[in-house]
């Protein structure tokens, strides 16, 4: 999906202003997760959404997101969910099974709850792709994930 939701065009069809969004930010890695959220904050506002509609809720990595996004995409006010995380792959095979795991979880939200929950999540193999993916020379992924639910809330 790289470069297909390029940036927020401008209001969504649906009027935003009313409905409550959740963004679970991973803490591992907040030079990254950090400006992914601002990315995916201020495109929810750009896109209609109020200030005071958008919750926030930290985990400590991101193989806790899912959880969490369950957690969140559970209340009956909450219509969509983002979740932005990064993880960098090391030398052992620990990458693969988090990676896997958030892919997974975060996929079974989506069927559980019937809402959209997006894959903000970073997986890159050094520090730098992650910084380029994060607001750097190939845009934020925290924009485009709110970019997404917006899309699939528009599609429902």
């Amino acid at each position: 999906m790289a470069g297909i939701l390029k940036s927020v065009s401008g209001k969504s069809k649906l009027n935003l202003s009313n409905k409550k969004f959740a963004i679970v930010v991973a803490d591992w890695n907040e030079d990254v997760t950090e400006p992914l959220f601002e990315g995916a904050y201020h495109a929810l506002i750009k896109m209609g959404a109020k200030k005071s509609n958008i919750i926030r809720k930290n985990v400590p990595g991101s193989f806790e997101l899912p959880l969490a996004a369950q957690w969140e995409a559970e209340k009956k006010d909450i219509v969509a969910v983002i979740c932005l995380g990064c993880v960098i792959q090391g030398d052992t095979p620990h990458f693969d099974y988090v990676c896997q795991g958030v892919s997974y979880g975060i996929m079974k939200v989506n069927l559980k709850t019937n809402k959209p929950v997006a894959f903000g999540v970073l997986t890159t193999l050094t520090k730098k792709q992650a910084m380029e993916r994060a607001g750097g020379k190939l845009g934020n992924k925290g924009e485009e994930a709110a970019v997404t639910v917006v899309k699939m809330l528009e599609t429902k």
